[in-house]
């Protein structure tokens, strides 16, 4: 049972890290912000994921953009709670079978973490991306 808050922990700790990686700071409310609806994306179903695909897209592509981002208040957490227990469920039941538990675990683990750093990586460096080619846009 401790392995699941550690496991959310180091989740959060990577994609805080993941932020200064590509140059934003965790501190401001608004890129954590973004760090959830990350985080968010990597655990939802097929159904929701094309609208948080597109609120990341939508995201400004600067940090100091002052434009109004979603409230922590505007965040379901009810469903974000259910997307998340609904993808790690099997896994982390698998992980309680007597004499492979721990080796299901560590795969289990493993899987999770790695889902999460390919769908962070590249919701940061599709706002990377954005912020490179708003930059060299030349103004009307």
């Amino acid at each position: 049972m401790a392995d699941f808050p550690l496991l959310l922990g180091i989740k959060m700790k990577f994609l805080f890290k993941l932020a200064h990686v590509y140059g934003y700071r965790s501190s401001r409310l608004q890129e954590r912000m973004f760090i959830l609806h990350v985080f968010q994306l990597a655990f939802s179903g097929a159904d929701k994921r094309p609208a948080l695909l597109d609120t990341i897209k939508r995201w400004p592509a600067s940090s100091d953009a002052e434009e109004s981002e979603p409230s922590p208040a505007a965040i379901d957490w009810r469903q974000l709670q259910q997307e998340y227990r609904d993808t790690i469920d099997l896994r982390k039941m698998l992980q309680l079978l007597p004499g492979i538990g721990a080796v299901v675990g560590a795969w289990a683990n493993y899987g999770l973490l790695e889902e999460l750093g390919e769908v962070g990586m590249n919701c940061y460096r599709l706002r990377w991306l954005r912020s490179n080619s708003a930059a060299k846009e030349p103004e009307a």
